[in-house]
C-alpha cells in the first residue's frame, strides 16, 4: 500500500489554512511519554511506514508526536503490546510532516548530516495485532461511538497483513540510532529534542558537548 498526500483548505472566521496530510500503513514502535523541562508532557511514537511492492516491502521511519484524544488513547492502549515486540500494524494519517537534521559526530558518517522525519499522528483508522484486526474506526463510528478528534473520511479502510513485512525496532537499527548527536540550544525545538533523546537512552557528554548512547560510551 502506498502512502499519499492529500492537500485541502479549510476556512474559519479569522484566516485560511492549507493542510498537507500523508496517509498509509505502518508498524508502531517506541511509544513513550515525553516530558520536556520547559513545556507540557506529550505522547510520541515511531511509525515504520510500509511502501513499495508486497514482494519487496520498503520501510520509512517517522518520529511522531501523537495529537488528538482518540489517537493518544489508542497508542497508550497498545504500548504494552509494542514493548512485548508484538506486531501492531495501524492505518495512519500524518500532518505537519517535516525533516529534522542532525550532525553525525562519530563513525564513517562523522561530519555528515542525518535526517529524521517528524510528523504529527492525527488519526488511526485501524489496528491489527499480530495480524488480527482489533480496532476499526469505521465500525466504531457506525456503532455510535465516533472517534473523538479523528475524521472518519480517511484512514478507516482495513488492509491485508503484508506477508513480507516485519516491524523494525529503532534500537535494532544502528543507522537509525547514531552513536552521537549534537544539539544546538538555538534550535526552537531544543527542549523537546533533548527530552526525546533522554527517552531514547542518550546521555549528555559534557566534555565533548554531544549526546551519546551508553553503548557508544562503553565502547
Amino acid at each position: 500500500m502506498r502512502a499519499w498526500c492529500v492537500p485541502y483548505s479549510r476556512r474559519n472566521t479569522m484566516s485560511e489554512y492549507f493542510d498537507l496530510h500523508t496517509q498509509g500503513i505502518g508498524y508502531l514502535n517506541r511509544i513513550r511519554e515525553v516530558r520536556p523541562k520547559n513545556g507540557s508532557p506529550f505522547w510520541a511514537c515511531d511509525i515504520v511506514a510500509l511502501h513499495g511492492s508486497k514482494d519487496n516491502v520498503n520501510h520509512t521511519r517517522f518520529d511522531c508526536r501523537v495529537s488528538g484524544a482518540k489517537a493518544i488513547e489508542l497508542v497508550q492502549q497498545y504500548q504494552e503490546a509494542v514493548e512485548q515486540d508484538r506486531k501492531v500494524l495501524i492505518g495512519f494519517r500524518f500532518g505537519d510532516l517535516y525533516p529534522d537534521t542532525f550532525t553525525y559526530t562519530k563513525g564513517e558518517r562523522a561530519g555528515g548530516t542525518g535526517v529524521s522525519l517528524k510528523a504529527r499522528l492525527l488519526y488511526i483508522g485501524f489496528i491489527k495485532l499480530d495480524g488480527e484486526t482489533v480496532y476499526n474506526a469505521e465500525t466504531e463510528s457506525n456503532n455510535g461511538e465516533g472517534p473523538e478528534s479523528q475524521h472518519s473520511d480517511a484512514g478507516s479502510r482495513t488492509a491485508p497483513e503484508p506477508e513480507a513485512a516485519t516491524p523494525e525496532s529503532s534500537e535494532s537499527d544502528p543507522d537509525s540510532m547514531p552513536a552521537e548527536i549534537a544539539l544546538s540550544k538555538d534550535d526552537p525545538d531544543f527542549q523537546e529534542r533533548k527530552a526525546a533523546l533522554k527517552e531514547a537512552g542518550y546521555r549528555f557528554d559534557g566534555q565533548d558537548k554531544v549526546w551519546r548512547l551508553p553503548a557508544a560510551t562503553a565502547a
